[in-house]
């Protein structure tokens, strides 16, 4: 159960993971494709209020070249219906005052100033309401033109829709500024990203910055793609890991048809033992009893030569048969276990039984009570088939054992511990037990007291244990069930022996 609960959850964190890290990759990916587009936008509104301050610059130069009198026709009486967002056209000729009496101070610095300069200045700068003014010195007349700001975003050009693009655009100039597109920043609050961008316009004359800003909000995310990767990463690792369980399974499956295959001719050799100790009774009373009526026969009076060459045959025939018997026994019997003998822990060979007994756990609703980790690792002389034939078969005979209690009841332990100088391995079941009249018979060959059982299971392991130096011992436990319990030389008692 841990085994499984420890292999989900790296299926779960690999697929976090995979999703985190997809996630933040869509992410940053639409975080660039919307700074891009950003930028690009706030390029182009840059040079279309560049372009319009230009154009104011070129407006006034053009006064100051074309005024050459104090004639009755002035062009620039034209200017505001040509340019909208020019409310006013002032204008100073020699030592007159500024007629806008309320920044004649204001308009006079700056004349002189572009007298200086020789360049427009600007003057009067009331960013909140939308207006300044821009003067140009020049002889005999100056001339100020009253601009009105929001009159003068090029707005069929704009590229951007200000009642619904989330931009901010604003112009602004010493601690002012005037918004030409409010955007929806406030909108998205104070998390996710910002985007800022800041130039000056292009005009030396209307010193203002354009300012643009905007905030990208979690909703904005590409949330669909980032279900979608979600989707496939758990797609792909849901076909791994049934590609992992199949082949899991397919391993499990060999390695159990490879123990059947071993468990099958090693009973093969028990059941022959059987057979010839069963066999070789009643043939040696066949051939005593053919021999007697032989030589009874041969007494006088002498029986008929037919009766004699009959028994003769009959003896000779049992004799046969006996030797068939001893050699079938002799070429099938299971070799000497310690041919193979090596160093074992016994813990991994109990997780590679379990392991492969899995699902029969699982189709039986057992949950196996066994912690690997228990305890320093047992290190046993065995050999590696014979142990992994007798773990198997006591972990089949346990479960089968519970097959008879209700399935809430059922429960099965194992531990692996040592004894002086043997590793111990105890299988304990919560089953009905066994019986006294079974406990003596329980290692017989060919004993069983499960229905359709063949009784070589217990035997075979029993046999298999002796023949490795150890032992198999069965014992009712409390309150309820049967115990088994495995004996086996630990590896260091073996090489002391070695030695001596």
């Amino acid at each position: 159960m841990k085994q499984w609960l420890r292999t989900q959850v790296g299926w779960w964190l690999a697929w976090l993971i995979f999703t985190a890290v997809g996630a933040v990759w869509l992410a940053r990916a639409e975080l660039a494709q919307l700074q891009q587009a950003f930028e690009a936008d706030v390029r182009i509104a840059h040079r279309l209020m560049s372009q319009q301050m230009v154009q104011y610059d070129a407006v006034l130069a053009t006064l100051a070249l074309l005024e050459t009198s104090s004639g009755a026709d002035r062009p620039e009486q034209r200017l505001s219906s040509v340019y909208p967002s020019i409310l006013r056209v002032q204008r100073r000729a020699g030592d007159e005052p500024w007629p806008d009496e309320k920044h004649a101070g204001a308009l006079a610095a700056a004349e002189a100033s572009s007298r200086t300069q020789r360049r427009a200045e600007v003057a009067a700068v009331d960013l909140g309401q939308g207006r300044y003014q821009l003067v140009i010195g020049a002889t005999p007349v100056s001339y100020s033109l009253e601009i009105d700001l929001a009159g003068s975003v090029p707005w069929r050009d704009w590229p951007m829709n200000p009642e619904q693009s989330p931009v901010r655009v604003s112009l602004q100039r010493g601690g002012q500024q005037f918004v030409l597109q409010p955007g929806h920043a406030a909108r998205t609050g104070t998390g996710g990203w910002r985007f800022g961008l800041t130039k000056p316009l292009a005009s030396p004359s209307q010193p203002f910055d354009l300012v643009a800003e905007r905030r990208v909000g979690w909703a904005e995310l590409p949330w669909r793609g980032i279900a979608g990767w979600a989707v496939a990463v758990a797609v792909l690792l849901a076909g791994l890991w049934t590609a992992q369980r199949q082949r899991i399974a397919r391993r499990r499956a060999e390695e159990l048809l490879r123990l059947g295959q071993v468990a099958r001719l090693n009973a093969l050799g028990e059941l022959s033992a059987g057979l010839a100790h069963e066999l070789n009774q009643p043939l040696t009373a066949v051939l005593a009893n053919a021999q007697a009526a032989r030589r009874l026969l041969d007494d006088d009076p002498p029986e008929l030569a037919a009766a004699r060459d009959a028994m003769g045959q009959a003896v000779e025939q049992a004799r046969r048969a006996a030797g068939v018997v001893g050699r079938l026994r002799r070429v099938i019997e299971r070799p000497e276990a310690g041919g193979d003998v090596k160093p074992l822990v016994l813990q991994e060979v109990v997780r590679s039984a379990m392991h492969l007994l899995a699902p029969e756990f699982a189709q039986r609703g057992v949950a196996a009570q066994f912690d690997a980790t228990a305890q320093a690792p047992v290190r046993v002389q065995a050999e590696a088939v014979a142990l992994e034939q007798i773990v198997h078969n006591l972990l089949m005979n346990a479960l089968q054992a519970l097959d008879l209690v209700p399935v809430s009841e059922r429960r099965l332990a194992v531990s692996v511990g040592r004894n002086g100088q043997e590793g111990v391995l105890t299988v304990t079941d919560d089953g009905r037990g066994i019986s006294p009249e079974a406990m003596p018979r329980l290692f017989e060959p060919f004993f069983s007291t499960r229905e359709g059982g063949l009784g070589l299971g217990l035997s075979l392991s029993e046999t298999l244990a002796s023949g490795m130096g150890g032992s198999l011992s069965a014992a009712n436990a409390a309150p309820r069930g049967a115990r088994f319990t495995l004996l086996l030389p630990l590896v260091a008692a073996s090489t002391k022996e070695r030695t001596a």
